[in-house]
């Protein structure tokens, strides 16, 4: 499956609009069970494509330098449904850009046929220090030991499976 839910520009002004296109085709594996029977992009995916549109013209407008990240979609709204045969149309248009990162207004057109309209704000991590901190690895590694991401299972009798508890475990007969 690809990652990437644009097929390319068309119209690119720096700093302010860009705009690409999408094929909606059933070449696409996600097609084939979103809904079965019924094929339709998923709206999770055509908001994506607007993000990487307005990601992307964010991020050129700095030369790339800044990490931009998707920090919020404080609104978006889907006006119809996207099938095979379509071509989305997503425009991206600045609102505002600083050091800390930007606002974007996005639209989905099927030809003159408004598709999706969302707001959609990135952050800049470079030059931003309270983001930054929240992906530094030791912040990382403590969330994610917190929400136990880290926890691969329990051995006999409830050890954990971490090369201590694997110890404490053929030390009690299991191993």
């Amino acid at each position: 499956m690809r990652w990437i839910w644009i097929d390319r520009f068309i119209e690119f002004e720096s700093g302010r609009r860009a705009r690409a296109i999408k094929n909606v085709t059933l070449a696409e594996d996600h097609l084939h069970d979103h809904f079965f029977g019924y094929p339709v992009m998923p709206n999770s995916l055509i908001l994506e494509g607007l993000a990487q549109t307005g990601g992307i013209l964010v991020g050129e407008h700095g030369n790339f330098e800044e990490k931009v990240i998707l920090a919020k979609v404080p609104k978006v709204t889907f006006h119809e449904l996207a099938l095979p045969g379509d071509t989305l149309i997503y425009t991206a248009e600045v609102e505002a850009i600083n050091d800390d990162g930007a606002r974007v207004n996005a639209t989905s057109h099927i030809g003159d046929r408004l598709q999706a309209e969302a707001e959609i704000v990135f952050a800049h991590l470079d030059d931003n220090d309270r983001v930054k901190n929240l992906f530094e690895p030791k912040n990382f590694v403590f969330t994610m030991k917190l929400l136990g991401v880290f926890d691969v299972g329990r051995g006999n009798p409830g050890a954990p499976t971490t090369p201590a508890g694997l110890a404490q475990f053929k030390g009690a007969g299991g191993g």
